[in-house]
């Protein structure tokens, strides 16, 4: 299976990126830690998605950079992964998010049994390498259709086309000097037209687009007590690894990780702080992301591999395939290297 080739990093360079989402990585990378404690070290820290070489923002989806690090979204990493990428899974942060299957307040639906045969908005962006808008919302309206006794077969889906791609380039003058385009334009739109009936937003983005149109909620999933009906692409946060690196330099992945678990650790004693630095990281309103998040946000950003997170994200791997999204397959023990989150607990208790 091919993967883009690219020249091997200098090996004083260490690659990063991040989702615009709560994590304890954008956090480290906010306070300015990473680039310090880094270069102390003697290596330049680079982010992929602030690139201006499209080749380079790509590894923030199929993480094909040398030497390079990703906290975000799960579906790329599992998607990566699929396809062969040699990556390792190193830690995991759950923060909950709002997630929602939507309709309009004047629509006489009230439940989510009601969708039976009803057209639900499900996006197809046509240029994206990997569509993860559409697997994200499958993966909501599956798990809502499924609390009430259905499945997807049982409602009609319509494509809501989008051809613009998702890996805007910095400074479009189109963006109007944000850095990314809001992402339920389309799903707002067909609501808003009579086209579909429904349609599944989650995280501060999901809370906005529910607000503008006040929307009434037929599921609330994002506090739903089994962890495989909340995992999506933003619950939870993968921290992953390029495997040259774990293999190469296992110390600069204790230090990665010390310096992430060092970053939860300020948030849980900083929480006004920490709502900022994520309101930053997300183009949002404080007030947005406590509703999306909650007031407790700011204790949830440590990095565990708890046994019930990973089997999680093994259910929602064979969603993925289900759907046609993956290439291939891979179990997500293979995937999981204990070893540096291991030796970082172990230093914590000595």
């Amino acid at each position: 299976m091919s993967l883009p080739s690219v020249d091997a990093a200098p090996a004083s360079v260490l690659w990063y990126t991040r989702c615009p989402v709560p994590s304890p990585l954008g956090l480290a990378a906010r306070l300015g830690w990473l680039e310090s404690e880094f270069q102390a070290l003697g290596l330049e820290v680079r982010s992929i998605i602030d690139s201006p070489v499209t080749s380079v923002r790509e590894s923030h989806f199929n993480h094909h950079l040398p030497w390079s690090f990703r906290q975000g979204g799960n579906i790329p990493p599992i998607w990566a992964r699929a396809r062969g990428a040699r990556t390792r899974l190193v830690g995991i942060t759950w923060t909950d998010e709002f997630q929602a299957v939507i309709t309009r307040r004047d629509s006489p639906l009230r439940q989510t049994a009601q969708l039976t045969g009803q057209r639900v908005g499900v996006p197809r962006r046509i240029h994206d390498a990997i569509d993860f808008h559409r697997a994200t919302a499958l993966k909501g309206l599956d798990s809502a259709l499924g609390l009430a006794g259905l499945t997807l077969s049982e409602v009609q889906t319509v494509d809501l086309t989008i051809t613009e791609p998702s890996l805007a380039s910095p400074g479009d003058p189109s963006l109007h000097g944000l850095r990314r385009r809001h992402p339920y334009l389309a799903e707002l739109q067909a609501l808003a037209s009579g086209e579909v009936e429904a349609v599944f937003v989650k995280g501060a983005e999901g809370v906005l687009a529910a607000n503008l149109i006040g929307a009434r909620v037929l599921a609330d999933l994002g506090s739903h007590p089994d962890p495989r009906v909340r995992i999506n692409n933003g619950t939870p946060r993968l921290l992953t690894v390029d495997q040259a690196l774990a293999d190469e330099r296992p110390d600069l992945v204790l230090q990665l990780l010390r310096l992430v678990r060092r970053a939860g650790a300020w948030a849980a004693s900083h929480p006004d702080e920490t709502l900022r630095f994520v309101a930053r990281e997300i183009q949002a309103s404080e007030e947005t992301v406590l509703a999306s998040n909650g007031p407790q946000l700011h204790a949830h950003l440590d990095l565990q591999l708890r046994p019930d997170w990973l089997d999680a994200i093994g259910y929602f791997k064979d969603f993925l395939r289900r759907q046609g999204v993956l290439e291939g397959d891979f179990e997500v023990a293979d995937w999981v290297d204990a070893g540096p989150l291991r030796a970082l607990q172990a230093e914590s208790a000595s």
